[in-house]
């Protein structure tokens, strides 16, 4: 289980020698022609700082992964075109939070393309605690917001603890119903994004240096709908 938790690591990354996203090959005219055509894109990012024998290491999730207790963990959302971002996370015990937008009102108040958002907000990382098992990740992007999800969301958020799982079982219902349904719009496009190797710190001089998870992001396109699944076996 996660313990959503915002920890500021004192951990000099300076000296591990990360390494940061490799150049994106020359894209053609019509490459860059296809995006442009694209409703949904935007630029995502995950990454993990695992325990290593000689300190913190910085790794990207790309795909389903193990990680141990106390491992951290980030992520980083960039809208490239006016689109729905949703990042959805299912505990061991079932239960959902919703990672971003921050809250559903975000979309009305602070959600607009080229802003940088962090997952969690800030310098904070989400850290595994104790209780393992598999931790899921939703990644759903469309180019309308997906209502009924949201109406989910709204009621798991407010439910009493003994109506919960029931609203859980709901709400990973209609996301394989989106998904199913969105089926003929699977063809998606990632490509690399280059970035400065940026080490986020800010002024303050009592805060440790630390990856910026952006410098693993990839760029992501799709016509109408982008979903993506990411699963962590929690050891």
């Amino acid at each position: 289980m996660v313990r959503i938790r915002l920890s500021l690591l004192i951990f000099l990354f300076a000296t591990l020698g990360f390494g940061f996203a490799e150049s994106p090959r020359a894209v053609s005219a019509q490459q860059q022609s296809q995006r442009e055509e694209q409703d949904v894109s935007f630029r995502w990012a995950f990454g993990a700082l695992v325990r290593a024998e000689k300190g913190p290491a910085f790794v990207a999730i790309k795909h389903d992964t193990t990680l141990k207790t106390g491992d951290q963990f980030k992520m980083f959302v960039e809208l490239q075109k006016d689109c729905f971002v949703y990042v959805i996370y299912q505990s061991p015990r079932g239960e959902i939070h919703l990672l971003f937008p921050y809250n559903l009102q975000q979309f009305s108040t602070d959600y607009q393309p080229f802003k940088q958002y962090y997952i969690p907000q800030d310098d904070g990382w989400f850290e595994l605690d104790e209780h393992v098992g598999r931790e899921t990740f939703y990644l759903l992007a469309s180019a309308q917001r997906l209502i009924e999800l949201e109406r989910l969301l709204r009621m798991y958020k407010t439910a009493e603890p003994a109506g919960k799982q029931d609203l859980a079982k709901q709400i990973l219902t209609e996301i394989r119903k989106i998904k199913r349904r969105h089926r003929k719009f699977k063809t998606f496009a990632e490509r690399p994004v280059q970035t400065v190797g940026n080490i986020r710190g800010g002024d303050d001089a009592k805060k440790a240096l630390r990856p910026d998870v952006s410098s693993v992001a990839v760029e992501i396109s799709a016509k109408t709908f982008y979903s993506r699944t990411f699963t962590i076996d929690h050891q």
